[in-house]
């Protein structure tokens, strides 16, 4: 057992992912002592099944969009000096509508986003062609947005962990929580099993099992797993020059729907691969490698890029998006559990969301205003203390499942 008077920090982040690796670097910016508590190892979760998508296209007007920009700002001004680290590209995205409907639904998304200073430019069909010469015979045109970014999310939470580290933070491997600490009604650390960990604040930074860590502090945060594939193919010449998706991807973004939904979403990379998404469906943690789905991403991807039919797929990797019913994520602290604050919830956008969620978060923990506001975030918007922790205060919550 670790010696709770020596595992003190200010901060505990439960999460080592990207979230939890910007909040924590963040936090030792503004000069707090910080405490890592990873349940394996660091971007094991869905950092390490995802794209690395830093986008803005596919943010409708709306406090999510709000914050994809500033997020953006961050990791082109506060992070630019590492970018290299992770292999931050610009390389802008496309996306393309294949049908009248299609088109309309774009022009409408492009004149909202450019009301609100969004840098969307809206492309003829010659125009896209001079962009993506393999696009599909069925575009009838697209919109381009310059600001589209990319990185290698693994990188990115290895790297800000580093440097955290080298600002004096600590991180625990192997450290799963099971318990919540509490003097009166305040969260004042976690228990795990290397240990207790005593912190002025306790951040929730776990990605889609967000939920389970709420539930040890009695809370109710409904951050639920969303499935989805990416199929990598074998290295070729550059055939495909942005991130390109088609126009329906921003309903699937924005769905509810608990069934399977995929629309394409391609892209080149270094290497000379092509990442071939997406899908999305709502069923639990089943980590079984559906064929159904992954014939439909493949379908869709020569629809959009016919020369993929030819191309060989090298191998596929899966992972689980942490959604929220209401597609926000949860940024801020719990009023219903004091000393508790959440950052979880972004779904498929949380690597373009983590630099300024890490930011907005340390502001919000130095005691600072955050740049922008959190309210529309807040964790409370769930409503009351479970019938749990209503019941009276304890020493230790503790559940079997848990970060």
């Amino acid at each position: 057992m670790a010696d709770t008077r020596t595992a003190t920090s200010d901060v505990v982040v439960i999460g080592g992912g990207v979230i939890g690796a910007a909040i924590a670097y963040f936090a030792t910016v503004e000069g707090l002592g910080v405490t890592v508590l990873e349940r394996d190892l660091p971007a094991n979760g869905t950092s390490s099944a995802c794209e690395g998508n830093i986008l803005i296209s596919d943010k409708e007007l709306g406090p999510e969009l709000e914050l994809a920009r500033y997020s953006l700002d961050v990791w082109n001004d506060d992070l630019a000096e590492h970018a290299h680290l992770w292999e931050f590209e610009s390389k802008g995205g496309i996306i393309v509508a294949s049908k009248p409907s299609s088109l309309e639904s774009l022009n409408r998304l492009t004149d909202t986003q450019r009301g609100y200073g969004v840098d969307a430019q809206d492309l003829s069909i010659d125009q896209l062609r001079d962009l993506e010469p393999h696009i599909s015979p069925d575009a009838l045109g697209a919109a381009f947005y310059p600001e589209d970014s990319q990185v290698q999310p693994m990188l990115v939470a290895a790297h800000l962990l580093r440097l955290a580290r080298r600002r004096g933070a600590r991180v625990v491997t192997g450290a799963q929580v099971t318990g919540v600490l509490r003097e009166g009604e305040k969260v004042t650390g976690v228990r795990t099993g290397v240990g207790d960990f005593s912190a002025g604040a306790v951040v929730n930074a776990a990605g889609t099992w967000a939920s389970s860590v709420a539930e040890l502090a009695g809370v109710r945060v409904p951050v639920l797993p969303r499935r989805g594939f990416v199929m990598v193919t074998e290295p070729m010449r550059p055939m495909v020059h942005h991130k390109v998706y088609a126009a329906e991807y921003v309903d699937n973004v924005g769905s509810s729907d608990a069934g399977l939904q995929a629309s394409p979403v391609i892209e080149g990379t270094p290497a000379g691969s092509i990442l071939i998404g997406s899908s999305r469906e709502r069923i639990g943690f089943d980590r079984t490698v559906s064929v159904p789905a992954l014939a439909t991403i493949a379908r869709n991807a020569v629809a959009l890029f016919p020369f993929l039919d030819q191309a060989k797929v090298l191998r596929h990797y899966h992972g689980f998006r942490p959604y929220c019913p209401d597609h926000l994520p949860v940024i801020g602290h719990d009023d219903r559990a004091p000393g508790l604050w959440h950052a979880a919830g972004h779904e498929g956008a949380g690597i373009g969301l983590s630099a300024g969620t890490g930011k907005l978060m340390a502001q919000a923990l130095a005691g600072r205003e955050p740049e922008i506001p959190l309210g529309a975030f807040a964790p409370h918007r769930f409503g009351t203390l479970s019938r749990s922790a209503e019941a009276g205060p304890s020493t230790h919550a503790t559940a079997e499942e848990a970060q």
